[in-house]
């Protein structure tokens, strides 16, 4: 159900999962982690994490549900698998981003948010629907969607699961930009830049999500970075137009 293309640096993450709506499994979480991890080893400098027929992900396959009733090791599993999978995706010390097209409903707006961004289509659908199935959101999901859109667009998207669509979805900070092209520009300019350069950015913007204000080593980094030899070569080529 997943497919990993690695060109130029960039990763192309896909859910291959379409006569599902890519819907995703309980034993299916934690692979997408792995993938986006081994790309990273293989060289990537970007994931982008898409899904294929025209959705991006549906959500927890509803299917599984009634298994999972009867199982407490099974639940626990299942919940412990998504946060794990989305914890790891967030801290994966490349940018990761989520290029949405149509339905993204449920845990696939959570797996979108454990993304460092979020590029939609304008056809993109959007819709957070625990208590329509009488269900919860955990806690870590809940925790990054009041960071994203503040307590009230929270409160609105959790308690009347109702579908918003791409613009919307821009307009209260869910999504980052609506974008024609998936982010194809976007993600040209992100691989454009110094690989060291984007590591500590990306994990500045993870101390800073924490609530961390300063943090010796990431000066120290602020440090290195301004004494290395790619600095002083980018600084050439910008001087000379390049």
């Amino acid at each position: 159900m997943l497919d990993l293309q690695l060109s130029g640096g960039i990763a192309r993450l896909t859910l291959d999962r379409p006569e599902a709506r890519n819907a995703v499994p309980p034993e299916g979480w934690r692979p997408i982690a792995a993938l986006a991890e081994r790309a990273l080893a293989d060289g990537a400098r970007l994931v982008v994490l898409a899904g294929r027929g025209g959705a991006f992900c549906a959500g927890a396959d509803l299917s599984e549900f009634a298994r999972l009733r009867g199982d407490p090791d099974a639940l626990r599993g299942f919940r412990e698998a998504m946060c794990e999978t989305f914890d790891r995706l967030a801290q994966l010390p490349i940018p990761i981003v989520a290029s949405i097209d149509g339905a993204c409903f449920g845990a696939g707006v959570a797996l979108a948010m454990a993304c460092d961004m979020r590029i939609a289509a304008p056809s993109a659908k959007f819709g957070i629907t625990p208590a329509k199935l009488g269900i919860a959101y955990p806690q870590g999901d809940i925790h990054r969607l009041v960071s994203l859109v503040g307590r009230g667009q929270a409160a609105r998207l959790l308690f009347t699961a109702a579908t918003i669509d791409a613009a919307e979805a821009h307009r209260i900070g869910l999504v980052d930009a609506v974008s024609e092209d998936g982010g194809g520009a976007m993600f040209d300019a992100i691989i454009a830049n110094s690989a060291a350069s984007l590591a500590a950015l990306k994990r500045g913007i993870v101390l800073a999500a924490g609530g961390i204000h300063r943090d010796v080593e990431q000066d120290a980094e602020f440090d290195a970075l301004i004494a290395s030899d790619e600095m002083a070569v980018r600084l050439r080529a910008l001087r000379n137009g390049r």
